[in-house]
This record gives C-alpha cells, structure tokens and sequence, in this order.
C-alpha cells in the first residue's frame, strides 16, 4: 500500500513518473490509458510495473465512490507499442496481474463481452462517455477531499446510491452522476469554494495545450463523446472590462438534464478549465433553443473564476 487517499496514490504515482521514460501503462484489450496513468512515462519496466500496481489500487479505491468504475487489464507497453496486437513489450507479467484483484465488481458495459468474457468496452463512443464521466467524477471526488468538503461528498453519494438502485444502464447511470453532483456543488458550496474545486479538479486531469481554440476544442470533445449532439461556437469578442471576452453557443440534444430551474454543466467547464488556464469561466447565461440550448460564456484573464458547475436557465427573450 503506497497510501490510503486518491491523492497520496496518485502522487505515489506521478512520483515515479518520467518525462523522458520509454514505458506506459495501457489496457490490453483496448489500448486505453486510464486514470491515474493517462499521459504518463515511465524510464524502465520494473518503475512502470511499480506503477501499474498503484493504479490497480487507486481504481480500487474509485470503487469506493463508484463501484461501475471501468476494468482495465493494465499492461506495460513500451512507447508507441500498440498492446493486445503483439506489441513486443507488452508483459507476460502484466497479462498476469492487470487488474485481476479478486472480488471487485465488474462494469456494466452496455456493449456485451469479450472472447474471455469480461465487459468489452473497447471502441465506441458510448464506453469512452462512460469513461469520461468517471474521469471527471473522480477529479471532482480528489478535489472534493483536499478541500475537506466531505458534507459535499457525503451528498453526492447519497445520491447517486439511490440512483445506482434504479438504473441498470451505465451510460445513463454515469450522466446522473455529474448531474447529482453539480447539483450538489451548487448547493452546498459557495461560488468562489466551486471555483476552487474545479480548479482543484482540472489539475487532476491530463492538461492539454493552451490556445486561443480551447473553447472550440471542449466543444468537439463533447461533440465527439456524445455529450453534446452538435454546436455552435462564434468567435470570441472584447467584454465591456479591459481582460474580458464572450462568446455565443448553441448545444443541441446536451446529454445532462436541466434540474429545479438550472442547467448542469460541470463536464463543459471543466473540461475547459483544464484547456484554458489562463481564461478564468466568469459568468455562463443559458437559455432555451430549438433542441438544446443558448448560452454565452464570458472569460476574463484578470478577475477570479466563478463557480459554474451548475446555471440558472434563464427565460427565452421573444422574438
């Protein structure tokens, strides 16, 4: 045991990480990098078996939170091997002891099984929804528990349990999560103690890139994981204060529901809190539209963020 936390096991984890290293971690059926692993090297084969049994505790430890977490076989894989083909570095050992801790609950994948019957999520784009949603679900517990919000943990839970009794899909399972849970953000936690969080919690996700498209890149990865079914995005334009800027969206046939007069947006924002560090979310007005919704997002390099897991719905203005 390496710890007791997400947090301790993910910087266990990180701690033996690598920039330059020749080795990653990987699922052998699907070629996938999971959490905690995602974007990461390691320099030798024994520093990433190390690692492989770190993240096995880590998702084990996800199951205390959520117990359809998705199984990965974790295998080491030297870089740009493509394991589960006969890539030449993917270990007998790793076959051996990816994942394979006894009594841990499977899955539900709505895509079947495999030929060794375990749950085939490979490909598709509703397993990497699921896949997804758990992503964000889990930064959002880590950063829950190193603000000490445990009131907001407990709320979350408690909901989603009762969800968990009722729904047997877990695509449909996993979108009610993030709804409960910005709904539980929203509720029990100030504006800037939100910000906080979601900040906390991009930092927990693989970054990527800064650039002046960020924006435009969330909205293709909510597109291209069927959170969204299409959009619109303008072109960003100056805000009436100096460091400011806006921008117009249209998002039809949004995967998460609107609840008691708001609209939960936790996966757009921090998505795009993790793409555009230096563009803090200030305000998100959300109105009705022809199959989804209107709304302008406004930035500002210079104020501090705004908690904005879940809006209000604001009316429609007539035509």
């Amino acid at each position: 045991m390496v710890g007791t936390t997400l947090t301790q096991i993910r910087t266990h984890i990180e701690s033996l990480a690598s920039d330059d290293g020749a080795y990653e971690l990987v699922c052998g059926r699907t070629g996938e990098r999971p959490v905690p692993v995602d974007g990461l090297r390691f320099e030798d084969r024994s520093t990433a078996e190390a690692a492989a049994r770190a993240a096995r505790q880590y998702r084990s430890a996800l199951r205390r939170y959520d117990p359809n977490v998705p199984y990965y076989d974790l295998i080491v894989s030297e870089h740009d091997d493509v394991p589960g083909f006969g890539g030449a570095d993917a270990t007998a050992e790793g076959w051996a002891t990816a994942g394979a801790t006894p009594g841990l609950p499977e899955p539900p994948c709505d895509l079947g099984t495999d030929a060794d019957g375990r749950p085939d999520c490979a490909g598709g784009g509703r397993s990497e929804r699921v896949e997804f949603c758990h992503r964000v679900a889990a930064a959002v517990f880590e950063a829950l528990v190193d603000a000490d919000h445990r009131a907001v943990e407990t709320a979350v839970m408690d909901a989603y349990f009762d969800l968990a009794e009722t729904m047997s899909s877990a695509d449909d399972l996993c979108l009610r999560l993030l709804e409960s849970m910005a709904t539980a953000l929203h509720v029990h936690l100030t504006s800037a103690e939100q910000a906080d969080v979601l900040e906390r919690a991009a930092s927990n996700l693989s970054s990527r890139p800064e650039s002046a498209g960020a924006l435009e890149a969330t909205l293709a990865e909510m597109e291209r994981l069927d959170l969204v079914g299409s959009y619109t995005c303008s072109p960003w334009r100056p805000g009436p204060e100096s460091g400011t800027r806006s921008a117009e969206l249209t998002l039809e046939r949004y995967a998460l529901s609107a609840r008691e007069g708001r609209l939960p947006v936790l996966p757009v924002v921090l998505d795009l809190y993790r793409r555009a560090e230096s563009w803090k979310p200030v305000s998100l007005h959300v109105t009705p539209a022809d199959e989804g919704w209107h709304a302008t997002l406004s930035v500002s390099s210079k104020s501090n963020a705004v908690g904005l897991a879940s809006v209000p719905i604001h009316e429609r203005a007539a035509d």
